[in-house]
């Protein structure tokens, strides 16, 4: 295992208000499940592993123990603001802070995975409790080739296989949080327009024909409320959730 998540290593780092309670446990359920309804706004939960994470649809997401960085945040956006518009936002932010790191591009498929080579090396989850939404942030850091998945739905890669080398976790996570909270004040202020240009710039499914359950068309784009935009024969539709299905 890579150096713990740990708050002494972490909170020095910290550049933002985000995570200034910050709660670590080095194995949990998920973090997803360690915020609590009185958190302040901010609050960020860790850990090493876990035992029962997820993804979007249910789905299980699966890493070794200390290689990963699996991270929720607690926030509390006006009830009228949807969670599709967080998941996209916080796609964003977490693509543009991989493509500075590797120095290499990342792509963004609607809607919440991000790519590198079209293979995923993160996800984003938005959840909502009561008052808040919890938003999870899972990034393959460190793993080799033999420690990801192989049965998830798109083949899998991490930021160690992209560069060949290893990657100080704690300081991916202070930037994370920091370009994190600037692009969520920015939201609140102006929706999902500002993040608009990233999005546009790293949509791998803009041209592309597609299946989003019973709708088939080509992908064209990603609009304002966050809905996935499909060029048919009937017109152009606004597809708010379902499942992907492209050629590649």
């Amino acid at each position: 295992m890579t150096s713990p998540l740990t708050a002494d290593r972490v909170k020095p780092l910290l550049r933002s208000s985000f995570g200034r309670t910050y709660r670590y446990c080095e194995v949990c359920g998920s973090t997803q499940d360690q915020l609590l309804a009185g958190d302040p706004e901010g609050t960020i939960a860790v850990c090493e592993e876990q035992s029962a994470g997820r993804g979007r649809r249910g789905r299980s997401w699966q890493s070794p123990r200390g290689r990963a960085l699996l991270a929720s945040i607690l926030l509390r956006p006006p009830p009228s603001r949807a969670a599709a518009e967080l998941t996209l936002m916080a796609a964003a932010v977490t693509a543009v802070l991989i493509e500075e790191a590797i120095e290499a591009p990342a792509g963004i498929k609607w809607p919440n995975d991000v790519l590198i080579d079209g293979k995923k090396v993160a996800g984003i989850l938005a959840e909502q409790r009561d008052q808040a939404l919890v938003l999870g942030i899972g990034i393959n850091v460190n793993q080799t080739g033999g420690e990801l998945p192989r049965s998830a739905r798109l083949d899998p890669t991490s930021l160690r296989i992209a560069t060949g080398r290893e990657w100080d976790r704690a300081e991916l996570l202070s930037g994370l949080a920091y370009e994190f909270e600037a692009a969520y004040l920015n939201w609140l202020k102006n929706g999902l327009s500002a993040v608009s240009a990233a999005l546009a710039q790293r949509d791998v499914l803009h041209g592309r024909r597609v299946r989003v359950d019973a709708v088939i068309g080509t992908a064209c784009g990603i609009d304002t409320n966050g809905a996935l935009l499909v060029d048919t024969p009937a017109g152009t539709r606004s597809v708010v959730a379902g499942e992907v299905e492209i050629e590649w």
